[in-house]
């Protein structure tokens, strides 16, 4: 989820380990999250929801540091945008552990979606 875009829900997109992970059991944890996502946001009548800055911030710093001791950090690569001329290279899949990214969305659902702002 990205901030300003309340209610967007991505499968595989940015920050996630996509193409990287194996993807039916990233995907099919993906979907999960979302549904039960959903269902919560129904059953306590909230309309939106978004991440706040902070949590933002967070993630992607963790994303950057997760990549720091690869060699996905120095190469010329479509996942860190070197097919775009001129485009600041920034790394865009998961690359830490599925089991530990599959914990933080856990942790994130488990505490009422702590570091989202919720709307009703």
């Amino acid at each position: 989820m990205i901030v300003d875009f309340p209610n967007l829900f991505t499968i595989s997109g940015s920050g996630a380990p996509s193409d990287l992970a194996n993807m039916i059991p990233h995907i099919e944890q993906h979907v999960k999250w979302i549904t039960e996502c959903l269902e919560y946001l129904r059953t306590h009548h909230i309309n939106m929801i978004e991440p706040t800055l902070e949590t933002e911030n967070t993630w992607v710093k963790h994303v950057n540091d997760a990549v720091e001791n690869t060699l996905f950090r120095t190469s010329k690569s479509i996942y860190n945008g070197a097919n775009i001329p001129r485009k600041p290279r920034v790394f865009i899949p998961y690359v830490g552990d599925f089991g530990i990214y599959m914990e933080k969305c856990e942790k994130i659902a488990n505490n009422m979606y702590e570091g989202f702002h919720l709307m009703k």
